[in-house]
């Protein structure tokens, strides 16, 4: 070692911190891949790609590999920095020349190379991934050794390597990654997506017409003003029922008898003919089940009952398809931003509408309108002008009728 020339013992060190920095960067940029980004390349025939997922198939061998590499690396350069040292200034000047060298593997081995592969990890993965794939079968016995050392450890701890799930996404974590792609998808599209991702979890109840609020034909008025609700009417099937809607006997469809309400023989018998049956839905049936059905049924609407049987609703395929497509459809929802950054909502829109719109969270289990959200916070209905805090967002009553909240303000968040 002493006949080794000086220069050549630097050049050595500055390759094996070169080395020691490649292990290190490679490393983090193999562990740091998109692994859904990884799979796209790889049915995309991406060659380096098609070498990274196997490597990553088994990340004991390949992380052993790495490290026994960067290990020999940063043993061997502190060796020669220790050669190197005692040349120049003797025993003495062991102890500076470590401390050089530590700084120095930290920010030009380890720290450096890190950074530049998690900020960009595909252009060291994919390259370093046709080096270590010759690599691991040169030095299989040896990482193989250390291999079964290290699992034998791990299953004494309780774990076992070969028992490890792969990644995989659960509903929540897909639709943080929807919410996150802004700069990806038009606002209409991503609400589009979480739409569909939340089909299961919401219900009939969530997106029905109100009792209140069904238009249908009651076979106990006269039989001119049925007609005229007929020919006046903006939707192409109504339910038909005597005095009430829990009473529903079927429903009409428009077209079928337009053409016959001006011949003189056309009365409520003519109607009762007409009916199809009425088609009943349980309250908690899921929207994306209830899609299923009416494509199986070949309906288009149906009545929603609670468990005994009274109607709460009414619901029909357009409303099921507006819950996915929204905004491409259905007119906008009553909720208007406002110059300070708060909201004016109209407060029979539904909680889940209001949360896609705002990306809240305010809870969707209990009442399904803000109307009922705000009452079941407050007991009671709430004058104009009153202010409460609901999970989390400050709200102020604008307006109320004699049951029912009518219009509140959101004001804006402050951090």
């Amino acid at each position: 070692m002493n006949d080794i020339p000086l220069s050549i013992l630097l050049g050595v060190l500055a390759l094996l911190l070169l080395l020691s920095a490649f292990f290190s960067g490679s490393e983090t940029a193999l562990m740091t891949l998109n692994r859904y980004r990884l799979q796209h390349l790889v049915k995309q025939k991406h060659r380096g790609a098609i070498k990274a997922q196997q490597l990553l198939k088994r990340p004991d061998r390949l992380i052993g590999l790495i490290l026994l590499g960067k290990n020999f690396a940063n043993i061997l350069a502190s060796s020669i920095a220790t050669l190197i040292a005692i040349r120049i200034g003797g025993d003495e000047a062991i102890a500076p020349a470590t401390a050089i060298l530590t700084i120095v593997v930290l920010i030009f081995s380890e720290v450096t190379p890190k950074t530049l592969a998690a900020l960009k990890p595909e252009m060291l993965a994919f390259i370093s991934a046709w080096i270590y794939a010759p690599l691991l079968k040169v030095f299989y016995p040896l990482v193989w050794v250390v291999n079964v050392i290290s699992n034998l450890l791990l299953r004494i701890v309780g774990v076992n390597p070969k028992k490890v799930k792969k990644d995989a996404l659960d509903k929540n974590e897909l639709k943080s990654i929807v919410s996150d792609t802004d700069n990806l998808l038009p606002a209409r599209y991503q609400n589009m997506l979480l739409s569909i991702l939340d089909l299961e979890s919401a219900s009939v109840e969530d997106i029905m017409t109100h009792r209140k609020e069904i238009v249908g034909i009651d076979l106990e008025d006269s039989i001119e003003d049925i007609i005229e609700q007929l020919r006046d009417s903006p939707h192409t099937r109504l339910p038909v029922y005597k005095k009430n809607i829990d009473r529903v006997i079927g429903f009409i469809h428009i077209r079928s008898v337009l053409s016959r309400i001006t011949h003189s023989d056309f009365d409520k018998q003519a109607i009762t003919d007409s009916l199809s049956k009425p088609f009943f839905i349980p309250a908690s049936t899921s929207i994306h089940k209830q899609m299923q059905i009416f494509k199986t049924e070949k309906l288009r609407i149906g009545l929603v009952v609670d468990e005994y049987g009274d109607v709460h609703g009414l619901v029909t395929l357009d409303d099921l398809l507006q819950e996915i497509v929204g905004e491409l459809i259905a007119e906008e929802p009553d909720i208007k931003v406002q110059k300070d950054g708060g909201y004016l909502v109209d407060a029979s829109v539904t909680v889940r509408e209001l949360n896609r719109i705002t990306h809240w969270e305010l809870p969707t289990e209990g009442p399904k309108t803000l109307n009922g959200l705000i009452i079941e916070y407050m007991e009671t209905i709430p004058e104009p002008g009153t202010s409460i805090k609901l999970h989390g967002h400050i709200v102020e009553i604008i307006q109320r009728d004699e049951n029912t909240v009518k219009m509140v303000r959101f004001h804006p968040e402050y951090s």
